[in-house]
């Protein structure tokens, strides 16, 4: 393999590169990024950067020890490929980019509204270096969307004075990511912060400063905030023969495959990973499409070993994220999907407390709300697959450790 282009300069596109280097690549390394900054951490846009407290997220990457052309402010927009095994070429803004390896890591795009009116998303530096120099005291900020980041900017925007109101269209916040038991229990909060909480609430159009509600009805706003979940970025991989089922399927080591069954006929010579890789885990029977930070910067190691054929074991980590909102730190581990039963580990309605989500005696997943420690023994716990007993789970002085059947 004598020239790898990554195309995709999030965090999975830097970790792929250093993955390639530290794995003995010595080829030519293209990263193609469509942002014009060097390739920065997202996490912090809703948090630090939003609050004021950062304003540079950059990766600390020795780009000069990586021997890695950058190409920033360049988009791939279609891609074609040779036999499998013998790579193909990038076609984008900064001209057709042969390769024999490919690394596709083009992340995901929010999903926006409706209207002619100005919202506002956050997936970008600027986006959110913008977004913040709007939150003013007094300014009238709709955040449309209760899900993690519609929470974080809704706690930064009360902090800084904003009149604030969250609308959802599900019963409750978090209903699509935790289930509408769990997230009925952060819905507190929003009033505790002094914020408005709309939920069961539906969006026709962002129009002259505000919403339109289906059915009727209208809210006022000064800015519009959109945080409804993102899409993958796939749009130039279309008709380049990759199976493409709400991302780019891979196999179990990342491997993008263009079969029509699954896992489909991997190709030796192109991988995904990153928000835009539906992966097969043997874990859960399953593909996961994972859009968090914790995946982003794991899994490039084995799509790097698979791209240059070593041995590249089955990527099967159980997913993990967490939110800062409200003032509280809230980690998840595991999928609960498919889970038979929920068990309370302490009093929602107290600062300290965690959920587990069983079947039989196995643990399949956690959220805890200030108790890092239950979180941290959970992983180990849920990654082990041992079992544990569901009466001392649901104990809170009881460690998850301790939890475990012998």
């Amino acid at each position: 393999m004598e020239r790898v282009i990554v195309v995709g300069g999030g965090l999975a596109g830097v970790r792929a590169v250093e993955a390639l280097r530290s794995k003995g690549y010595e080829g030519a390394l293209t990263l193609l990024s469509a942002e014009r900054h060097r390739p920065y951490d997202r996490p912090p846009l809703s948090k630090a950067v939003l609050a004021g407290e950062s304003d540079d997220t950059t990766v600390d990457a020795d780009w000069e020890a990586l021997r890695c052309e950058l190409l920033l402010g360049e988009r791939a927009t279609g891609l074609r490929l040779d036999e499998p095994g013998r790579g193909g070429t990038v076609a984008s803004t900064a001209g057709v980019l042969p390769f024999d390896g490919l690394v596709v890591a083009t992340g995901a795009a929010p999903v926006t509204l409706p209207g002619d009116g100005r919202q506002h998303v956050l997936r970008t530096i600027d986006e959110a270096r913008d977004l913040r120099a709007r939150l003013t005291p007094g300014a009238r900020i709709v955040i449309v969307g209760a899900g993690w980041i519609g929470a974080e900017v809704a706690t930064t925007a009360a902090r800084k004075g904003c009149a604030v109101t969250v609308v959802e269209a599900a019963d409750t916040p978090l209903a699509g990511a935790i289930g509408p038991e769990v997230g009925a229990l952060t819905a507190p909060w929003y009033a505790e912060a002094g914020v408005e909480l709309r939920t069961g609430v539906k969006v026709a159009e962002v129009r002259g400063g505000g919403l339109d509600l289906a059915g009727g009805g209208r809210i006022d706003a000064d800015e519009v905030v959109v945080g409804i979940g993102v899409r993958p970025v796939l749009s130039w991989l279309e008709g380049s023969g990759l199976l493409l089922e709400r991302g780019v399927v891979t196999d179990a080591s990342f491997r993008a495959c263009t079969g029509d069954e699954p896992p489909g006929s991997p190709r030796p010579d192109v991988v995904a990973v990153g928000d835009c890789a539906a992966w097969w885990s043997h874990r859960y029977g399953r593909r996961l499409l994972v859009e968090h930070w914790d995946t982003a910067l794991n899994a490039p190691e084995t799509a790097a070993a698979a791209l240059l054929g070593q041995d590249a074991a089955a990527y099967d980590a159980a997913p993990y994220f967490w939110s800062e909102q409200f003032g509280r730190m809230v980690q998840y581990a595991g999928d609960h999907s498919a889970s038979e039963r929920l068990v309370r580990r302490g009093d929602p309605s107290g600062r300290k407390w965690a959920v587990a989500w069983l079947t039989g005696d196995r643990l399949d997943a956690v959220l805890t709300v200030d108790r890092p420690r239950d979180l941290v023994q959970a992983r180990r716990v849920i990654a082990a697959g041992t079992p544990v007993d569901p009466e001392a789970i649901a104990d809170p002085d009881v460690p998850v450790r301790q939890a475990v059947r012998g």
